[in-house]
């Protein structure tokens, strides 16, 4: 079977499409013909060696998968060859199978198809825990969503709105900007401008914001962190903009608000069973229409380099998946 092979830390342009030997499955494991997966800011930097997850070489990126149960492991009862799954894998993804833990993979909801599925998991999992479990967001409060128009800023403001709050969608083009109109925020700025905290301060009539979701890091976090509100909770859910920001600890003081982690990852490996109960809910938002992903691109396999590319330059709006006809 073809695999997307990192065979040494570099950008996209260092992987390798390769032939390899078909996957064995072990006790309590699934082979996934794969489908379609998912492409994420995180695996343009787990082929880098920069990302939390520092897999042994040569590994395939992709960290979430939609597909069919090709083979099972000895003793697995859960799931049968053929059944429709979807699953986060945290790499591997980008090969004709892959490798999956049985308790981490969920069946697909009917209806729902493989592209919609590897867009799923991973951006609505990190925004829905960072929402409801570590926001603890509540209808009408106020949410300020950076980087807005990306995966997770979507699934941000389509979950936010879902919960009964208003949103401010942060983007830094006019395109982005109207397309997080179309999905429901209440609100957009404009972060690369000068008079950003102005902005804030207006659309609040300076209370600020109660919650703020960061994927993005650099200079804007501080700006969104000084714009809280009282009692205010400060989301860190990733750096997309390359820079961690040092946050002066005398801000958090001055607010009375906290500054919160999200690691979706860490979470599901934690708590598995919290994580099985947001994934339930999820799948019932989705099958209301309340939630679906945007997937502005697809690529195939032999193009998933260029793929993370364009997402390494932050040029997607939405989703972006791999499709492999198998």
């Amino acid at each position: 079977m073809k695999a997307l092979l990192c065979k040494q830390f570099g950008g996209p342009e260092s992987l390798q499409l390769e032939e390899i030997a078909p996957l064995v499955p072990k006790a309590g494991q699934i082979v996934v013909a794969v489908k379609a997966a998912g492409v994420n800011f995180p695996d343009t930097l787990i082929i880098q060696g920069k990302y939390q997850i520092k897999p042994e070489l040569p590994f395939s990126p992709g960290s979430e998968v939609a597909g069919v149960v090709a083979r099972v492991g000895p003793g697995v009862t859960e799931f049968s060859v053929g059944d429709r799954v979807v699953v986060p894998i945290g790499y591997g993804g980008f090969a004709e199978e892959a490798i999956a833990d049985v308790e981490r993979t969920l069946p697909m909801p009917e209806g729902m198809g493989f592209d919609e599925a590897s867009a799923f998991l991973l951006t609505y999992g990190t925004s829905y825990h960072a929402l409801k479990d570590r926001a603890q967001l509540a209808a009408g409060e106020t949410v300020l969503i950076l980087g807005a128009a990306g995966g997770v800023g979507l699934a941000a403001i389509q979950l936010a709105k879902a919960m009964g709050a208003i949103v401010f969608a942060a983007a830094s083009t006019e395109e982005k900007r109207q397309l997080c109109l179309d999905e429901g925020a209440d609100h957009v700025l404009d972060y690369t401008r000068d008079d950003f905290r102005d902005q804030i301060k207006a659309l609040t009539e300076g209370r600020g914001v109660d919650v703020v979701y960061d994927p993005v890091g650099a200079e804007t976090s501080e700006i969104a962190l000084r714009s809280m509100a009282w009692n205010g909770r400060f989301l860190v859910v990733g750096f997309a903009a390359g820079d961690i920001p040092r946050i002066p600890l005398n801000l958090p003081l001055l607010k009375g608000c906290a500054i919160v982690g999200v690691f979706w990852g860490a979470f599901c490996r934690k708590e598995p069973v919290r994580n099985a109960e947001n994934m339930k809910a999820l799948f019932a938002l989705y099958e209301k229409g309340a939630i679906r992903p945007i997937i502005c691109a697809a690529y195939p396999l032999n193009r998933a380099a260029e793929a993370l590319e364009f997402v390494a330059a932050r040029g997607a709006l939405g989703k972006v998946v791999i499709t492999i006809d198998n």
